[in-house]
């Protein structure tokens, strides 16, 4: 799983830092940041899950694991 975090809606709420801390840092004025790169472990997925629906302003998503190419998704139609 790899999610993403748009700071610019962070409300600051700080529900993401409650749930999975060791993904989620706030800052002076209590807006978030993502700690890492966004990968996160299956054992860690709960919390961060829990984090992501918690979120009032909707400020974390889960990004999309498939890749183009891969052919695990929609691509140009075969000839």
């Amino acid at each position: 799983m790899r999610i993403r975090l748009d700071r610019t809606i962070c409300d600051g709420f700080g529900t993401c830092a409650k749930h999975a801390p060791e993904y989620f840092s706030l800052d002076d004025w209590d807006y978030a940041s993502l700690i890492g790169n966004g990968e996160v472990p299956p054992e860690d997925r709960d919390q961060v899950m829990r984090a992501l629906m918690d979120c009032p302003a909707h400020a974390i998503t889960e990004m999309s694991d498939v890749r183009a190419g891969d052919g695990a998704g929609p691509g140009p139609a075969a000839p």
